[in-house]
C-alpha cells in the first residue's frame, strides 16, 4: 500500500501565510492524530473562530474515545459510559465556544453554546462586559431577560429603552410566571424605577408652587406635608402605571422596598374618584386595601390589617371570587410569622374543588417554617392524596431531625 501524500498540493496553497504555516505542521503531525488536533485547537483559539473551534475541540473528544472524528450518518449507539464521556467533552467545547462568541459581542449565537453546560453565572459574568447600544441591545435583553440569565439587568434595560408601560405588559406576559426569585428581582427594579420616576415629577410641582422640598425628603414625606398635591384632581404619571407597579410589588420582602410600595398607595389615596380603579378581592377598593396590606408587612397595626384581611375572605363567595381572598390572608399570615394559623386557615376554608396538588406544596413551605404538618396529612387522606402524604411525611421527618 503506497503511504499517502500529506503535503499540500502546490496548486492549492493557501494564500495566507499564517494558514500555510498550519498545513505545514499539520502535515508533519500527519501521524499523530492527537498532536493534529491540538495544533488546529490552538490556531482556531488564536485566530478568534469559535464554530471553527468547537468542531476541533468536538474532534478532540471523539479521538480521545476512539471514534472517528467526524460522525457517520449511521453511527452506531456507544455504551453507556461512552456517551456519558462524550457529552461531557461536548458541554465543554460548548462553554468555550460560547464564551469566545460573547467575548465578540455575538450574543445570541454565544448564548446558543452556554446554554447546554447551565452556567448562567458564567453568561451573566461575559454578558456584563458588554455595553448594550442601538445594534445589540434588543438580542442582550432576549438573553438577559427573556432567557433568565440576568433577570434584574435585562428588565432594568428593557425599562430603559422602552418605557414602564411595556415593561408591566411584559411582566404579565412573560414574567409571572418565572420563579419567585425572578419576580422579585424583576418587580425590585420596577418599582424603584416608578417610585423615582414619581417623586421626581412630585419634587418638580412642588418646585413650581412653593420653596423646594429638601433633597432627603422621600415622596411618603412629601405626600404628607403638602395636602395640597393632587387637590387639584390631576397626577403626575399614568395612574394605570401606578397601580400595577403597586400590585406587582406585592411579590417583595426586603422592607425599604415594602415602604416605596406603601408610599405609593398614599399616592394614589389622594387621587381623584375617576382615577380610583378597582382591583380584583380582596382588592376591590385598590388603594386601600393595598395600604393596609404593606402596612402589615412593615409591621404597622398588623392585628388590625390581618382583621381586615379576614374579613375580605369570609364575606367573599369562593364561587365567584376564587381563591384569591383565602389565599392573601394565609399569605399574610405566613409572612407574619403565623405560619401554623395560615395552614389551619387555608385547610379550613379552601373550596372542596381545589385539588391537592394544587394546595399541599404551598402549605408545606408554611409548615418548614412551623413543623404543623400534621393538619397537611391529614389533609391528604381525606383527600386520598398518597403523592402528597408521601411527601408531607419526608419533610415533617426532616424537619423533626432538624429540630433535635
Amino acid at each position: 500500500m503506497s503511504r499517502i501524500d500529506t503535503q499540500p498540493a502546490t496548486s492549492s496553497q493557501p494564500s495566507d501565510a499564517v494558514t500555510a504555516a498550519v498545513f505545514a505542521k499539520l502535515a508533519e503531525l500527519h501521524d499523530d492524530p492527537a498532536a493534529m488536533i491540538e495544533s488546529t485547537i490552538e490556531h482556531y483559539r488564536g485566530e478568534g473562530k469559535p464554530l471553527e473551534l468547537f468542531e476541533a475541540l468536538k474532534m478532540r473528544i471523539r479521538n480521545r474515545l476512539g471514534m472517528p472524528l467526524i460522525a457517520p450518518e449511521d453511527e452506531p449507539r456507544q455504551t453507556d459510559a461512552v456517551d456519558r464521556q462524550l457529552e461531557a467533552g461536548l458541554l465543554d467545547a460548548c462553554g468555550e465556544t460560547g464564551e469566545m462568541l460573547l467575548r465578540q459581542g455575538r450574543i445570541r449565537e454565544g448564548w446558543m453554546y452556554l446554554r447546554p453546560t447551565g452556567d448562567h453565572a458564567r453568561a451573566a459574568r461575559l454578558l456584563q462586559e458588554i455595553e448594550p447600544d442601538d445594534d445589540n441591545a434588543e438580542d442582550l435583553i432576549a438573553v438577559l431577560l427573556h432567557e433568565g440569565v440576568d433577570i434584574a439587568r435585562g428588565y432594568q434595560m428593557l425599562i430603559d429603552r422602552n418605557g414602564t408601560c411595556n415593561s408591566i405588559t411584559t411582566w404579565d406576559q412573560a414574567i409571572t410566571g418565572r420563579s419567585k426569585a425572578d419576580r422579585v428581582a424583576a418587580a425590585e427594579v420596577l418599582l424603584n424605577h416608578f417610585y423615582a420616576e414619581l417623586s421626581e415629577s412630585v419634587r418638580g410641582d412642588i418646585a413650581r408652587n412653593e420653596a423646594p422640598a429638601a433633597a432627603d425628603e422621600s415622596l411618603g414625606e412629601m405626600l404628607a406635608k403638602r395636602k395640597w398635591i393632587l387637590a387639584d384632581g390631576g397626577y403626575h404619571l399614568d395612574t394605570t402605571h401606578l397601580s400595577a407597579v403597586i400590585r406587582i410589588a406585592r411579590v417583595l420582602d426586603a422592607p425599604e422596598l415594602l415602604q416605596k410600595a406603601w408610599e405609593l398607595t398614599q399616592y394614589g389615596k389622594r387621587l381623584h374618584h375617576q382615577f380610583q380603579y378597582p382591583g380584583e378581592e380582596p382588592f376591590v377598593d385598590f388603594y386601600p386595601a393595598h395600604s393596609t396590606y404593606y402596612s402589615v408587612l412593615l409591621g404597622r397595626d398588623v392585628d388590625a390589617g390581618l382583621a381586615v384581611f379576614q374579613r375580605k375572605m369570609e364575606a367573599c363567595d369562593p364561587e365567584q371570587h376564587g381563591t384569591g381572598p383565602m389565599e392573601v390572608y394565609t399569605e399574610l399570615l405566613d409572612r407574619c410569622g403565623r405560619s401554623a394559623e395560615a395552614i389551619d386557615v387555608a385547610l379550613k376554608m379552601a373550596p372542596d374543588e381545589v385539588p391537592a396538588p394544587r394546595m399541599v406544596p404551598p402549605l408545606l413551605e408554611m409548615a418548614a417554617k412551623c413543623g404543623h404538618y400534621e393538619p397537611i396529612l391529614q389533609y391528604c387522606i381525606r383527600k386520598n392524596d398518597l403523592l402528597g402524604y408521601a411527601a408531607t411525611t419526608v419533610a415533617a421527618n426532616a424537619y423533626q431531625q432538624a429540630s433535635t
